[in-house]
């Protein structure tokens, strides 16, 4: 049987489970806005799943009273579009950190990306590998000094936002932690969106690297006359890479590989074999 919320709070998404991140960690502020998102949709419990890799972020599922699979490195993509291959009628979303999803896990990403299952992707970017004590991560700057680094980051930083829109993701939004209520209508919106949402979150680590100040004074909302229709338009502000923009970036809706699948599986059911070898034969 569903489980029906009447008017729920975000109080009646929470586990028994506390979260377990250092003092000051921005994904505090994600898991609050995940929760506010999940109340303002009603959402029934055991008709949700929150999947995740390995990290920090990772530990979500634990957190959230939902069905959860704390899923292993890099490998949240995959069991999240199994499940709403198998399972159409949930609601699928799938969190992690930016090793996990750009790193180890960044092929997953296109695949997801090309394939455009519906489901909400959550990634909690600190630009540092938080659970292993402070090693660069592929979203760290160039130069980025660190236990991994000793002398500067060679490598040049990775653009989450338009490396999503260059494979044409139908839905891409940066949010911020420190601004829950605006993260939590990204998360909505993401949630309703019929297609792979992707969901960009700026979340310090002031363990290991960035403090909420440093973002603080950079974070710039996107202009009110930017058109989310417009692909190129979105390149464009996800290029600007001193001043982050935050909010939505590009939306389209688009035939999904799921609705795809299953209408393939009803076409087949419905298909008759005994009047098509009379036809053909």
């Amino acid at each position: 049987m569903t489980q029906v919320l009447i008017n729920p709070t975000p109080k009646d998404y929470k586990s028994e489970v506390k979260p377990t991140w250092c003092p000051g960690c921005g994904d505090f502020g994600v898991l609050n806005a995940t929760y506010r998102s999940m109340a303002n949709l009603k959402l029934s419990p055991d008709k949700t799943v929150v999947v995740s890799g390995i990290g920090c972020s990772s530990r979500f599922p634990h957190f959230i009273k939902t069905f959860g699979f704390h899923s292993v490195h890099g490998r949240a993509l995959p069991v999240a579009q199994g499940l709403k291959m198998s399972r159409p009628d949930l609601t699928v979303v799938a969190v992690g950190g930016d090793g996990d999803f750009f790193s180890i896990g960044a092929g997953h990403l296109v695949h997801a990306a090309l394939r455009n299952i519906d489901i909400t992707v959550v990634v909690m970017d600190n630009e540092i590998y938080g659970l292993t004590k402070g090693q660069t991560s592929p979203t760290s700057p160039h130069g980025h000094v660190t236990k991994s680094t000793p002398y500067g980051l060679l490598a040049s930083q990775f653009n989450p936002i338009s490396t999503a829109l260059s494979l044409n993701v139908s839905f891409v939004a940066r949010g911020y932690s420190s601004k829950p209520k605006e993260l939590a209508t990204l998360i909505e919106q993401g949630m309703l969106h019929k297609g792979f949402s992707f969901i960009h979150v700026l979340s310090p680590c002031p363990t290991f690297y960035r403090t909420f100040d440093a973002w603080d004074a950079a974070v710039t909302p996107i202009p009110t006359n930017h058109d989310a229709n417009d692909r190129m338009q979105a390149m464009n502000l996800a290029m600007e890479t001193e001043k982050p923009f935050i909010g939505l970036f590009y939306q389209q809706e688009r035939p999904t590989m799921d609705q795809a699948a299953h209408q393939l599986v009803r076409e087949s059911k419905a298909f008759n074999v005994e009047s098509y070898i009379k036809r053909y034969a």
